[in-house]
């Protein structure tokens, strides 16, 4: 007789974790097996290990464990694509092999602990549960205001996303079906599922610092997923491009017409310095919009081509279960 306990996979993206995978891996492996333990989900739960591409030693220790323990299992993609792109191939992997899907980072700042009440959300009706931070005292002042800010812009610009939420959820399998509908090539996770639909609530936790070995979001990255977010999810941009052009070909209309005044009544004095601010501001504005509404096309070339979002080149062997 089949368990009527769901089964969860914990998908878990991993770029260069050499470091710290071996100390988070049994972290993992320690709270499937309570879960299990406590009656809330079924045995054949997994921990899906995404390699995204990492040039040193992580694909062979996600091998290695998942010849030493049949929770383990991994797959790698053929080169590495990114963070969102990983979690989107783990979730793709699993939503057919599983009830339940919580995605979490492999560096160990994310609470693992918060799974007991995400789990218990599930069984409550939820499909979708969201880890949201409930303080950023590990943050440095810059990041934190950054990311604050980042969520409010957001919120603003009608893009509908989970304040202090990043990519640490549980997702049901009925929603992950649902989701495989999305076909975005430019992914910004956190704020698609919030289109999806669906029961959700959120879960809060403390986040804590890096276990082991460095950060692979740098500033630089960090401001380019900032960047996706809004063109992938936001048209307001757009918008106030429209406005402010409307605004600024008001403002020259007045001007325009003031100058043919003051010329007519012979008081026109010739002004280089005016003539060259307003030049050089018009400018600046038009180069500004232009680069906006470039980003919009590039969104639109990179979708059109319908290039494959990932490709996965090797997955481990897996013990198949037998009813």
């Amino acid at each position: 007789m089949k368990s009527m306990l769901p089964v969860l996979y914990i998908v878990i993206p991993c770029y260069n974790e050499e470091k710290v995978l071996p100390i988070t891996c049994t972290m993992f492996l320690d709270k499937i097996n309570s879960l299990v333990s406590a009656g809330k989900i079924d045995d054949k739960s997994r921990i899906l290990f995404v390699n995204d591409g990492s040039k040193d030693s992580t694909w062979d220790i996600i091998c290695k464990l998942a010849k030493e323990d049949r929770h383990y299992m991994g797959i790698s993609q053929s080169r590495n694509r990114g963070h969102q792109n990983a979690v989107l191939a783990g979730l793709m992997e699993a939503k057919d092999k599983c009830d339940i899907t919580i995605s979490i980072d492999c560096d160990g700042q994310d609470d693992i602990n918060a799974m007991d009440a995400m789990v218990d959300a599930y069984l409550d009706g939820c499909e979708i549960v969201y880890g949201v931070r409930s303080k950023r005292d590990t943050d440095t002042v810059f990041k934190r205001a950054t990311a604050q800010g980042f969520y409010k812009v957001l919120n603003w610009m009608g893009a509908e996303v989970v304040y202090n939420h990043a990519d640490y959820r549980l997702v049901s399998g009925r929603v992950l079906q649902e989701f495989a509908n999305y076909k975005e090539v430019n992914l910004f996770l956190r704020g698609m599922f919030p289109l999806v639909g669906f029961k959700s609530t959120s879960v809060y936790y403390e986040r804590h610092e890096r276990i082991a070995g460095e950060s692979h979001y740098p500033l630089t990255k960090m401001l380019s997923l900032a960047f996706d977010g809004i063109t992938s999810l936001s048209v307001k941009p757009l918008h106030m491009i429209t406005a402010l052009g409307c605004g600024i070909a008001f403002l020259s209309f007045i001007g325009v017409a003031w100058s043919v005044i003051v010329a007519l009544l012979g008081r026109s004095v010739a002004g280089w310095a005016s003539m060259t601010s307003i030049i050089c501001f018009i400018g600046g504005v038009q180069l500004i919009c232009l680069g906006v509404l470039g980003e919009y096309i590039g969104k639109i070339y990179m979708e059109v081509k319908q290039r494959p979002r990932y490709i996965i080149s090797e997955r481990t062997e897996e013990e198949t279960d037998k009813e």
